[in-house]
């Protein structure tokens, strides 16, 4: 197999070389933010949550400033900026520090939609020259050595192949993890406004 990919990006010419770093980029970024979310996910608790509103609704503001584990993920985080900053400027407070976190969910995503863009194009652009190169191969044989010319067509059409791989493979990553912000987005959203309306019931 590993032969196989060999020959293959050997007969691609040099424009495979900057899909390699693309489709090496799109996997570093995809790891990285696999790990990002699978901490994320495992740092939110809904009871947390649950606890800092409750006790807001009680007028117990330190206690909810106080519950185990605030700040450890993003919309407890959000609550504890609104709390800092409650008196003064509890929306503004919490709009930065939404702002922040929703800042490092979209970390890499803007690489990855580049590369998802930009992959196809290296590979037209590949096979364009590949086919450049087969015609002035064949302006200089003429028709003596068709094998030749088609051969050379052959080998231009595998970066067209690599382009659409790697952006394939590139999208289906990108798209998740912007369903995911999107997502946490909401939430953050959604909690922001029960906070805000708990906070204003008890005059805070």
């Amino acid at each position: 197999m590993i032969d196989v990919l060999q020959t293959l990006f050997d007969r691609g010419g040099p424009i495979m070389w900057p899909l390699l770093g693309c489709s090496l980029v799109s996997l570093t970024i995809t790891i990285e933010r696999l790990f990002f979310w699978w901490r994320q996910k495992y740092a939110f608790s809904a009871t947390r949550i649950e606890r800092i509103l409750e006790r807001v609704d009680a007028k117990d503001y330190e206690a909810a400033a106080s519950v185990k584990g605030m700040g450890r993920d993003s919309v407890s985080a959000m609550l504890a900026a609104g709390l800092k900053h409650r008196e003064h400027g509890l929306s503004e407070a919490m709009q930065v520090e939404a702002g922040v976190r929703i800042d490092a969910m979209k970390q890499g995503l803007s690489v990855l939609d580049t590369i998802v863009t930009m992959a196809p194009l290296l590979g037209i652009l590949g096979t364009v020259l590949g086919i450049i190169a087969s015609f002035e191969l064949l302006g200089a044989s003429g028709i003596e050595d068709p094998k030749a010319v088609t051969g050379g067509i052959a080998q231009a059409l595998i970066t067209t192949a690599a382009g659409l791989a790697v952006a394939i493979v590139s999208l289906i990553p990108l798209n998740y993890f912007v369903a995911r912000t999107q997502r946490e987005t909401r939430r953050l959203e959604q909690t922001a406004t029960q906070f805000e309306v708990a906070c204003r019931r008890n005059g805070g």
